[in-house]
């Protein structure tokens, strides 16, 4: 069964943010899809499992920052 988790990220503006954030969480192993939300500034994950820090952290990796929240 699939979990999703939301996540707000600060600092996105262009489509390059959107590829750079889509290939740093997909690369999480067990993610199954990214769907980034550029005007809301969302990125909603869908995987195996979901772990925030793991997220954050490859959002981190992409230059971007989670909010908290």
């Amino acid at each position: 069964m699939s979990e999703t988790g939301t996540y707000r990220v600060s600092g996105m503006h262009c489509g390059h943010c959107v590829a750079a954030v889509t290939r740093e969480v997909m690369a999480i192993p067990g993610i199954e899809s990214v769907q980034v939300g550029l005007e809301d500034g969302t990125v909603v994950v869908v995987g195996e499992r979901v772990e925030r820090d793991a997220v954050a952290a490859a959002i981190e990796e992409a230059g971007y920052d989670l909010l908290d929240g």
